[in-house]
């Protein structure tokens, strides 16, 4: 038999043999149900028995089970703690309050301040036993009735009973006073208007000897202050002197058993009052003169190997940052949050941090002065405290400690955490890349942290130092030589072996023969063969990362240009992509193979060396990257086919071919049928550079379109439709070949062939109509002899390769253009 059911039967026992007593629960009392609720094993068992206890009170209720009531109303509040609906039993809430004596209203205010708030309708019924509460001549009474007012009282009930709490602040029991100071809180609070009742009534509590009164009227002025100016003007004028006063009396008075905590007297009173200067004192300079001597005093003389002691620091720290402070004052408090920095406790160095953020704004050569203590919080155990220190650190860097600052980051980027690593490493590039007064040493710190946390560096960050090594000519030997010698050490750093790549790439010959050789530097000997090797290694580590893949193929390809002897090893690496899965790479090694096979006489023109980047462009164009992450409005989504035209304007069906090439967009202008179908031989034509579009072929579409795909492939096409090159550039490629109206079977299947090979400098162009079955290979490059001179008749075209951030990385492809 399951244990369950037997537990279950054993509570409907137990209940039984309880309503049998009294159908009205009454042998039911409160530390019953709950040991009841407490024995149940499951969810269902718990809400069975509430179920039922519900049940018994309802009946109860609806007996008029008087005797009871306020029993019941004790368990209708625990099962509404464990969150159960319990409305049915609000009015009884109203009518314990309507009794007489004080157990029944004691549970109804309780009842009322626990089942309701100031949103039910029900509280209105209230207002009138509150009154009458208000005046009963039972301070316990009035007590009641003065806490159910100030935690649920609505903005009516305040207007009607702010009269009763004024003259409740009058009376002679501090226990009252002390009460009607608290409610007056919540009254000023929902009604902003009556703030000006209660500000003199304020300042005379700031006079009275008992610290919980002293206490409730502080936070009463507290509250005023924000609630209104006129109010704030009010206690600057008036309760300074009686704020200093407390604030004095508290700290040198005696030991008092009922006020001492830690050895601390009333650390409660320091914190209120020091909190209310801190409001009075802002912006008023007269106030904060007047504060400077008290502020001073505790600052010196509280004890800071108490937690509560601390406590009171930090808020005297807090308001001497606040108020128009001296400068000698504001130096104490940095010294105290330097003496925080070097406590053992994770909060007070925490809080510490916080406050050093916002007073580096105020005093900073102050803060200065606790910056090693600051770095050490950078190697804490915490997460949260190293994370804090560094962005203060990084708010300490200026012109004349960038270096010192920097290296000691640096060092610690050794051992730090991997977590934390992206942060440090984020904020070190940030701090050399705006503090840099040289490129030497930027380019530097820039090599460490690459060859340290490469994989934590941000695209961006690589990306600036490719441009600012472009733009530093005298620095580039040096550049390569330290990536090299980096890369032997730490190859699996991922943007370390991307920017030593390209390096190595671009100036390869710098590397090998030493050239821009530094005075402090020392010469290294690296042959052809090694810088191979280090491009080799990346291109076979990094075999998941395209774009690291891709960067080594185009660092192969100028290497077999930079280094002849190293062509033919260079070629077989190459071919190894051949038949990779990845597209990118694999069209990448076909096209680069063929280069360094069959172009060996334009190869150096293709590929030298990339033009200098504009770095002040580039910066300009990051910047405006960066804002644009963070979107000012988000766009209106619009479907497809859901694009916004006035009506009866339908969309342009774009051509296939233009949207294969992304040449199309939908905001472009609604265009006629003969443009649209024109397009895409104009696309073509122009990528190609071979001339435009004959205007007489404008109004014949069909040969247009029919013969783009013909044209790509240099399987034929009509003058008219492409512009001829200069005579001097010919190759059967360009020639007039029309296609057969029935064609052999040969010809619908093309055999493989080379975009790159159809420009020839010899040959004349042919106005001869040639038929053909299958078209041969044919190479755009082919025709340019070993001893044509490139230069002076072409100019090559570098398009380059851009990664995600769009910027300009390494070489993709290449044509010819006219010059």
């Amino acid at each position: 038999r399951d244990p369950k059911l037997d537990t279950v039967e054993k509570i409907v026992e137990d209940f039984a043999s309880d309503m049998a007593l009294n159908p009205f629960s009454s042998g039911t009392r409160l530390r019953d149900m709950i040991r009841a609720i407490r024995a149940c094993k499951t969810a269902a068992e718990e809400r069975a028995v509430v179920r039922r206890e519900c049940a018994a009170i309802r009946a109860a209720i609806s007996g008029d089970g008087q005797d009871l009531r306020h029993r019941n109303m004790a368990k209708l509040m625990f099962i509404h703690m464990l969150g159960y609906p319990t409305h049915f039993g609000q009015m009884e809430c109203l009518k314990l309050i309507a009794a007489a004596g004080y157990p029944e209203k004691r549970i109804g205010y309780l009842g009322l301040m626990l089942l309701l708030d100031e949103r039910q309708e029900v509280l209105m019924l209230v207002t009138n036993s509150l009154k009458q509460d208000l005046n009963h001549s039972n301070q316990f009474i009035v007590g009641l009735a003065l806490c159910a007012l100030g935690n649920i009282c609505s903005a009516e009930m305040a207007r009607d009973l702010a009269p009763e709490v004024e003259r409740l602040m009058r009376s002679r029991d501090a226990n009252t006073k002390k009460k009607a100071a608290l409610c007056s809180v919540r009254i000023v609070r929902k009604v902003p208007d009556l703030a000006e009742n209660f500000m003199g009534l304020a300042a005379s509590l700031l006079k009275e000897k008992h610290h919980g009164v002293l206490i409730s009227a502080v936070q009463l002025c507290t509250e005023l202050c924000k609630a209104s100016k006129d109010a704030l003007e009010y206690l600057r004028k008036n309760c300074i002197e009686g704020l200093v006063r407390i604030l004095r009396d508290v700290s040198n008075s005696s030991y008092a058993p009922e006020y001492d905590v830690a050895g601390i007297s009333d650390p409660f009173l320091h914190i209120r009052v020091l909190k209310l200067m801190r409001m009075l004192g802002q912006g008023d300079a007269d106030c904060s003169d007047y504060m400077n001597d008290i502020l001073a005093q505790v600052a010196t003389k509280t004890e800071s190997n108490k937690n509560a002691g601390n406590a009171i620091l930090y808020e005297c720290v807090e308001t001497i940052m606040g108020i128009e402070a001296t400068s000698g004052l504001r130096v104490l408090a940095i010294n105290i949050l330097g003496r925080f920095l070097s406590n053992r406790d994770n909060n007070i160095r925490y809080v510490a941090l916080n406050i050093l953020m916002r007073a580096i704004t105020v005093d900073a050569q102050a803060v200065q002065r606790h910056r090693v203590t600051i770095l050490e919080c950078v190697k804490d155990a915490d997460a949260s405290i190293r994370k804090r220190a560094l962005d203060l650190v990084y708010l300490l860097v200026n012109d004349t400690n960038v270096k010192p600052l920097t290296k000691e980051l640096v060092d610690y980027l050794q051992v730090a955490d991997p977590d934390f690593k992206e942060d440090l490493t984020a904020k070190i590039c940030s701090i050399a890349e705006k503090f840099s007064q040289e490129k030497l040493w930027y380019l530097d710190q820039m090599f460490k942290v690459l060859s340290l946390a490469g994989n934590h560096v941000k695209d961006d960050v690589w990306h600036a130092l490719i441009v600012v090594i472009s733009n530093a000519s005298e620095l580039q030997g040096y550049s390569v030589r330290s990536l090299y010698t980096a890369l032997q050490a730490y190859s699996e750093q991922g943007s370390l072996l991307r920017v030593a790549v390209w390096c190595i790439g671009e100036y390869g010959e710098m590397l090998v023969n030493n050239v821009g050789m530094l005075e402090a530097e020392g010469p290294i000997t690296v042959t052809e063969s090694d810088a191979v090797d280090a491009v080799e290694l990346g291109l076979n580590r990094y075999s998941p990362d395209v774009t690291t893949r891709s960067m080594c193929l185009v660092a192969l390809l100028k290497l077999s240009s930079r280094f002849p002897s190293m062509s033919e090893r260079i070629k077989q690496i190459v071919s190894q992509n051949k038949e990779n899965m990845v597209l990118e790479l694999q069209q990448r090694s076909i096209e680069f193979g063929s280069i360094i096979q069959r172009h060996q006489s334009i190869r150096s023109s293709l590929l030298e060396r990339m033009p200098v980047l504009d770095e002040a462009a580039y910066l300009v164009k990051r910047a405006s990257a960066t804002q644009a992450t963070i979107p000012a409005y988000k766009p209106a989504a619009v479907t497809p086919g859901g694009l916004k035209l006035p009506n009866g304007v339908a969309k342009p069906a774009a051509a296939p071919l233009v949207d294969l090439l992304d040449l199309s967009s939908d905001d472009a202008p609604v265009t006629s049928a003969a443009s649209a179908t024109t397009a895409p031989s104009d696309f073509l034509q122009d990528l190609l550079g071979i001339g435009g579009t004959n205007l007489s072929t404008a109004g014949a579409p069909s040969s247009a379109s029919t013969d783009i795909l013909m044209d790509l492939l240099s399987m034929g096409s009509s003058p008219s439709q492409n512009g001829l090159p200069s005579p001097g550039l010919s190759s059967p490629a360009l020639e007039k070949k029309p296609v057969s109206a029935a064609p052999q079977v040969g010809s619908l299947v093309p055999e493989p062939m080379d975009l790159l090979g159809s420009l020839s400098s010899s040959a004349s162009v042919s106005g001869t109509k040639s038929t053909i079955a299958a078209p041969q290979a044919v190479d755009l490059l082919d025709g340019l002899s070993p001893s044509t001179s490139v230069s002076g008749k072409f100019s090559f075209i570098v398009l380059q390769g851009r990664t995600d951030h769009d910027m300009p990385m390494f070489s993709k492809i290449f044509y010819l253009s006219r010059t």
